[in-house]
C-alpha cells in the first residue's frame, strides 16, 4: 500500500476513533498485573500509615517520676488531672526514693523517666539525655497550680480571685483552613502523588509508543487511524486511569482519617484535594502528550532514558517545589503551569489563597496545556514514522508533515 493511500485511509477514519484507542489503553492497564498490584499496595500503605498513626497517637504513655519529698506526691496527682483535662493519654506514676542521689541513679539507670526534686527556688526536673515533653508540660503546670493555690491561701484569697480577668480565648477567623502542620503534610502528599502518577503513567505512554514504533505496528495503525487521533486516544485513556487512581488514593486517605476519629480534618482537606485532582487532570494532559513525544523521538526502549530525561527532571523539580517552597516563592509557583498542581492546592489547604486564586491559576494552566498539546501533537506526528534513529526535538521540527 502506498504512503498516499495510507494517508487517505487514515484521513477517512471516523473522527471519534480516538475513543477506541482510549478504551484499549484503559483495558490494557486494567489487565496489567503490575499496575493493579502497585495500586492495591499503595492503598494499603495509605490505610496502614493512618492506622499506625492513630495507634501511636492513642497509645497510653507512662511517665515514672522519682520523688524524694512527700510534697511531690500531690504535684504528680495534679499533673495526672491536668493531662486528663487535656485529653492527653499519659499517666504519671510517683516512685518514692530515699534521697536525691538515689533519684539521680534511677534516672541514669532508666528505672524512672524523670526525677522531681525540691530546690531553693521550688522544684527541678532531672532527666537522663533527652527532655520529656509530657513531664515538662504537665509537672511544671502542676507545680505552678499548687504553688498559686498555697500562695493565695496564705494571702487570704483564692486562686479564682487571683486569676479573675486573665482568661484568654482563641477564635479562628477561617475555621475551614487546615492547621499549618497538617497543611504541610497534605502538600507533601500531593507532591508525591503527582510525581508517582506522572512517572508511572507517563513512562507507560512513552514505552507503549516506542514499542509500537519499534515493532512497526505504528505503520499499520497509521494506515487506518490519523496520528492525531492515536495521540488523543493514548492521552485520554491514560488520563482517565490516572484520574481514577488519584480518586482512589484520595478516597482511601479521607475515609481513613474519618475512621480514626479525625472527621473534622476530612472536611478541611477534601476541598484542597478536590482542587488538586482538577489541577492534576489538566496538567497531566500536557505531560501525557510530552511523554508520547518522548516515545516518538526514540526508536527503541534504550533511547527513552535520553528522550525522557528533560521531562523527568521537570517532574522532579515540581516534587521539590511542592516540598520546599514557602512564602512568596510558593505564591508565584501557584500560578506557574504544572508547578501549580502542587503549590495552589497546598495554599488552599493552609488558607493562604483567596477563593478566586485557583480559578485564575487553573485558567493559566489550561491555556498552557492547550499550547503544549498542540506543539506536542506536531512533534509526535513528525517523529513517529521516523525509524532511522533517535531524533532530537530540533530534528523532529525539521521533518516535513
Amino acid at each position: 500500500m502506498s504512503t498516499e493511500t495510507d494517508h487517505t485511509a487514515a484521513d477517512s477514519a471516523p473522527s471519534g476513533v480516538w475513543r477506541i484507542v482510549a478504551a484499549r489503553e484503559i483495558a490494557v492497564k486494567l489487565r496489567d498485573r503490575n499496575f493493579l498490584v502497585s495500586t492495591i499496595l499503595t492503598v494499603l500503605v495509605i490505610v496502614a500509615s493512618l492506622g499506625i498513626s492513630a495507634f501511636v497517637g492513642s497509645r497510653a504513655t507512662t511517665v515514672d517520676v522519682a520523688i524524694v519529698s512527700a510534697d511531690a506526691a500531690p504535684i504528680v496527682a495534679a499533673a495526672n488531672a491536668l493531662a486528663d483535662n487535656a485529653n492527653k493519654n499519659v499517666t504519671f506514676t510517683a516512685h518514692q526514693v530515699a534521697d536525691t542521689a538515689t533519684a539521680d541513679q534511677q534516672v541514669k539507670d532508666e528505672k524512672v523517666t524523670v526525677g522531681l526534686l525540691p530546690d531553693a527556688n521550688g522544684w527541678r526536673l532531672i532527666g537522663k539525655s533527652a527532655k520529656n515533653d509530657d513531664a515538662s508540660t504537665y509537672l511544671t503546670a502542676a507545680v505552678q497550680q499548687i504553688t498559686l493555690q498555697r500562695n493565695a491561701a496564705a494571702a487570704g484569697t483564692s486562686i479564682e480571685q487571683l486569676s479573675r480577668g486573665s482568661a484568654v480565648g482563641y477564635e479562628l477567623i477561617d475555621k475551614a483552613a487546615v492547621d499549618p502542620a497538617l497543611a504541610k503534610v497534605v502538600t507533601i502528599v500531593f507532591a508525591f502523588l503527582f510525581y508517582l502518577s506522572s512517572i508511572l503513567f507517563g513512562m507507560a505512554i512513552a514505552q507503549s509508543v516506542v514499542e509500537e514504533k519499534q515493532n512497526r505496528i505504528v505503520e499499520i495503525l497509521a494506515s487506518a487511524i490519523p496520528l492525531r487521533q492515536l495521540l488523543i486516544g493514548k492521552v485520554a485513556g491514560n488520563t482517565v486511569m490516572a484520574f481514577g487512581q488519584l480518586v482512589l488514593f484520595g478516597g482511601a486517605g479521607l475515609i481513613g482519617l474519618a475512621a480514626i476519629g479525625k472527621g473534622d480534618q476530612v472536611t478541611q482537606i477534601a476541598g484542597a484535594a478536590g482542587w488538586f485532582i482538577i489541577f492534576f487532570v489538566v496538567s497531566f494532559l500536557a505531560l501525557a502528550s510530552l511523554w508520547a513525544v518522548a516515545g516518538a523521538l526514540a526508536t527503541r526502549n534504550e533511547d527513552l532514558q535520553s528522550t525522557s530525561t528533560p521531562l523527568s527532571m521537570c517532574i522532579m523539580l515540581v516534587l521539590f517545589a511542592g516540598i520546599f517552597l514557602t512564602g512568596t516563592g510558593r505564591v508565584i509557583a501557584s500560578y506557574i503551569p504544572i508547578v501549580s498542581v502542587v503549590a495552589m492546592p497546598g495554599r488552599l489547604a493552609d488558607g493562604s489563597a483567596a477563593w478566586w486564586e485557583p480559578f485564575i491559576a487553573l485558567a493559566i494552566t489550561a491555556v498552557a496545556t492547550y499550547t503544549i498539546v498542540l506543539m506536542a501533537e506536531k512533534l509526535y506526528r513528525r517523529s513517529l514514522m521516523q525509524t532511522q534513529g533517535r531524533l532530537t526535538i530540533r530534528q523532529a521540527l525539521k521533518v516535513e508533515d
